[in-house]
């Protein structure tokens, strides 16, 4: 029988923030890639000796997923069954920097490297370019798993 006890513990705050912090950069990441993936499926349809120039950019939105998944373990290692509920709160407010921008900028990035991908169907010597306009999105993941990080740590 489930037990109704363990939703109020503070172990299980901890698992939901775990939870958050892969679960949301992931389906931003998924929704990222999609989108970078159709626009160089259209382009490599029509030259698919871009390939090369147009893979790191549909790439780049999956790394915000990595960044929660890291954050996830690292809730995982330092968390006991035995948390009282406002230390479980903690992780789970410890989590949602990366979980939030996480889920949010991969979108974002996936639209950048979308239209850097348009970029890279006109002018191909411009990928460098659609390369670093896609990544200055993620440097607010990194900001966001810094914090997340460095929350969990310092606890």
């Amino acid at each position: 029988m489930f037990d109704f006890l363990f939703l109020q513990s503070g172990y299980a705050l901890a698992m939901l923030g775990a939870a958050l912090a892969i679960a949301l950069p992931c389906i931003g990441s998924s929704k990222g890639v999609g989108l970078v993936a159709e626009a160089a499926s259209g382009l490599l349809a029509e030259d698919p000796s871009k390939f090369g120039k147009v893979f790191l950019l549909v790439a780049l939105p999956s790394s915000q997923a990595i960044y929660g998944f890291v954050t996830a373990l690292l809730i995982f290692f330092n968390v006991a069954p035995t948390l009282t509920l406002s230390e479980g709160a903690y992780y789970l407010m410890s989590a949602l920097p990366i979980a939030l921008a996480g889920f949010y900028s991969a979108i974002r990035q996936g639209r950048v490297a979308a239209s850097g991908v348009n970029l890279v169907a006109k002018r191909a010597d411009q990928s460098g370019k659609a390369i670093l306009n896609a990544a200055m999105v993620e440097t607010f993941a990194i900001f966001a798993l810094l914090i997340s990080l460095l929350m969990v740590v310092m606890k």
